[in-house]
């Protein structure tokens, strides 16, 4: 189980591609939703990696949860917040009020997104290693 962390990392690393590749489409709510995949997915990796269980998707709590010792400053887990926020609303038209998610996310919002996405990503290998 505990090598499972090579798994969750490469499909982590698989998602923020895919974002990239959707902001070169213009699918900005898949990106964004990828990019908060790719995050997560890595932060499951970092768990992984120190035999620890990781639940939820919400990406700013699970880095919360970590030890002291590997707890990224709270910069990071503010930036990690706007990720958390892609979840439901990126993929599901009942997160606004009216309109599908295709309508309310934007080129710069999906830029922001692949960052912070890099960041954590970067932060978890940084722990991994």
């Amino acid at each position: 189980m505990a090598e499972r962390y090579k798994d969750w990392l490469k499909q982590s690393e698989s998602d923020l591609k895919h974002s990239r590749n959707a902001l070169k489409d213009g699918d900005y709510e898949w990106l964004c939703f990828a990019a908060q995949q790719a995050a997560e997915k890595a932060v499951k990796a970092l768990f992984m990696k120190i035999n620890k269980e990781a639940w939820g998707h919400t990406v700013s709590i699970l880095l919360s949860n970590l030890p002291e010792n590997l707890k990224p400053e709270q910069k990071l887990i503010d930036k990690t917040k706007i990720l958390d926020k892609h979840y439901i609303p990126a993929r599901y038209p009942n997160g606004f009020e009216m309109g599908a998610p295709v309508d309310f996310y934007t080129k710069e919002e999906a830029e922001n997104s692949i960052k912070i996405a890099e960041e954590i990503i970067e932060f978890c290998k940084s722990n991994i290693s």
